[in-house]
């Protein structure tokens, strides 16, 4: 982010969301069954003397093997403060970053958050399509109230049922439970994907360690790996200042 862009208003931050939304495609822009790899994107936040920092964090499995091929980090400070409604631009900054590490680009990338669930629908998984230039999806562990008033319906306790979470008469995303007695994950379009085919890889894609799926998990636990060794080399050098 530049100097610019951190010092725009709500209304011009807004703006930028408004005419990304109208490219924002629902359907599936591949054939499913050619996914191969599939990437896991997360960050963790930290505190340290000069503010803000976070670390991203993306593994990328083969869909088959469920086998890691590649991960990458970076981390960095934070700037751009906590605006609810524009996370992305918080964001985004580290997942480029990261992602251009990667030494072959995923066929999907999915978010631990939301993207068309969000009150302009451009969460963090549909804001970082435009930038990636490859189908995106969300999944979040908590659910958002886009609106603040309109919860989700409990799907049955079985595995594989879902709810769609309907505002002002339009689906925003799907309440989907992914094992028998867990709580639900909350499933939503990045861009470039029906949310049909989300659900789907969002079931093949978890396995019995946990809730949520493989990509996301592995990131989820890569950040609080990545957030310690980064907070201890901080304060080794800070040490080595003092010294």
């Amino acid at each position: 982010m530049n100097d610019m862009e951190l010092a725009m208003n709500e209304e011009q931050l807004e703006a930028i969301q408004n005419e990304l939304r109208g490219q924002i495609s629902q359907q599936d822009s591949f054939d499913p069954d050619g996914i191969r790899t599939v990437a896991g994107v997360d960050l963790a936040y930290w505190q340290e003397e000069d503010g803000e920092h976070a670390v991203c964090c993306i593994v990328v499995i083969d869909r088959s093997t469920r086998t890691v091929t590649e991960k990458k980090h970076f981390a960095g400070k934070i700037d751009f403060p906590y605006i609810p409604g524009f996370l992305a631009f918080r964001e985004l900054p580290l997942v480029r970053r990261t992602a251009q590490l990667l030494g072959v680009q995923p066929d999907l990338y999915v978010f631990d958050g939301n993207g068309y669930l969000h009150p302009r629908h451009m969460g963090i998984a549909t804001h970082a399509s435009f930038y990636l230039d490859k189908p995106t999806m969300g999944i979040a562990k908590t659910y958002f109230r886009v609106d603040k008033k309109t919860d989700y319906t409990e799907p049955e306790n079985e595995a594989g049922s879902s709810t769609d979470i309907v505002i002002g008469g339009e689906v925003y995303g799907r309440a989907l439970r992914t094992h028998t007695g867990v709580k639900p994950v909350f499933v939503s379009v990045g861009n470039r994907i029906s949310l049909d085919t989300a659900c789907r890889l969002a079931m093949e894609l978890t396995d019995r360690e946990s809730h949520i799926p493989v990509p996301t998990r592995l990131a989820d636990l890569e950040t609080h790996i990545m957030r310690a060794a980064e907070r201890s080399s901080a304060a080794k050098i800070s040490l080595r200042r003092c010294n």
